[in-house]
């Protein structure tokens, strides 16, 4: 009887930690109680000679639930939809990204200096700052129509800084320190990313999450249901303190930016929701209005360490500018041979070129009928937006 006890009141207590919602708490409320320590052995036996009759009402109970549970399913029924037990919500959490899963990512510790998440993730808070509220609407991928208005970010955008590089060595950390230093302090006035990358591998948030950054400005992307543009106002930037292509053959980044980036990518993704799809370079979103092209701004054309960070290849993803708009690939674009963004160009050219013949239009009518798609869809999110909002 003492071991039947003792395993009625292990459900017992592992039951009873279900109740806390913080998964810090709950693991030390079980290391607690259920540890092989004396104290814990010792909690337990006291448990087991106060709480006899509690402990058998508790398996009671468990045996009319398993009863209950096979008995509605017998005769179809289920739990409500908007029913709210923690077990359903955590697995509607975890099966909600449409590429890649990724682990849940908690905030363990936050302080005007940093925020510390359960993946090891430090995020320095000294150069925070506010922005413009985010609020935007995305566009349904079948229709083109607007959806419903949304404030929380759907992708990131990976940037390089541009910033002057001095060597990375040693005997150059004064001058490494400072040149960060004043990085940050430039991006802050500008608010020009969420997050930098800096060359020692530390992050540090600019703007807020739940505010917009000018990090994209004239921008298209999209993702199986929805279409976005101007992704300052729907994706988060996040920066590397880099050059693209400042080192030939070697890439601008190195190991420790990439592992930094990797469980930045890896919270954000927990947090919000993100789909591996939506992870994308500048490169790969960039459009310039005035002349049809796409990649007006080329960092990360080729060479994003998209495996290292948790995603899929996401250069092969077809241009949803090119596609969906009728941009053409920008001539530097075309020189990010290998991994890079004209692999994406070429993908949505030829989506391009089946979508005109299916239609029985020549491509370059075709295109310039998209074109005219996308001039309408700026003015009609700027009708019913701030105009300043879809401006470059």
């Amino acid at each position: 009887m003492p071991l039947v006890l003792r395993n009625v009141l292990v459900r017992l207590v592992e039951w009873r930690a279900h109740a806390f919602s913080d998964p810090a708490d709950r693991l030390q409320f079980l290391q607690r109680n259920l540890s092989d320590t004396p104290a814990s052995r010792g909690r337990l036996r006291r448990a087991m000679e106060h709480t006899p009759v509690m402990a058998i009402t508790f398996a009671m109970v468990l045996a009319g639930s398993a009863i209950l549970t096979s008995g509605r399913h017998a005769l179809g029924i289920t739990a409500k939809a908007n029913s709210r037990p923690i077990v359903a919500k955590r697995k509607t959490a975890d099966i909600s990204f449409q590429a890649g899963t990724v682990p849940r990512v908690w905030l363990v510790q936050s302080n005007p200096q940093f925020d510390l998440y359960s993946n090891g993730l430090r995020v320095e808070n000294q150069y925070a700052t506010t922005g413009q509220t985010r609020r935007y609407l995305p566009l349904v991928r079948t229709t083109g129509s607007a959806g419903g208005w949304r404030t929380d970010p759907a992708g990131i955008v990976f940037h390089t800084t541009e910033s002057h590089m001095a060597p990375f060595e040693e005997g150059q950390n004064q001058v490494l320190r400072r040149a960060g230093e004043g990085l940050l302090a430039y991006v802050q006035r500008r608010r020009a990313y969420h997050f930098v990358i800096d060359r020692f591998g530390r992050v540090f948030r600019v703007v807020r999450e739940s505010d917009c950054a000018n990090h994209a400005g004239n921008s298209v992307w999209a993702d199986r249901s929805w279409v976005y543009v101007y992704l300052n106002r729907s994706f988060l930037g996040v920066a590397f303190e880099a050059q693209s292509g400042a080192h030939g053959a070697e890439p601008p980044v190195n190991a420790a930016q990439i592992h930094a980036a990797r469980i930045l990518t890896e919270m954000l993704r927990s947090r919000y929701s993100i789909p591996a799809e939506n992870c994308v370079t500048h490169a790969q979103v960039s459009v310039n209005p005035d002349n049809g092209r796409a990649g007006y701004h080329t960092d990360w054309a080729s060479g994003l360490p998209f495996r290292e960070l948790g995603l899929g290849d996401n250069y092969s993803e077809s241009l949803a500018s090119v596609r969906l708009f009728g941009f053409r690939g920008d001539s530097l674009l075309a020189e990010a041979q290998g991994d890079g963004v004209a692999r994406g160009v070429e993908a949505a050219e030829e989506q391009l070129h089946t979508a005109a013949a299916a239609r029985g239009l020549p491509v370059d009518r075709y295109r310039q009928r998209l074109q005219r798609d996308y001039r309408d869809t700026i003015r009609a999110l700027r009708d019913r937006s701030a105009p300043e909002e879809y401006n470059e």
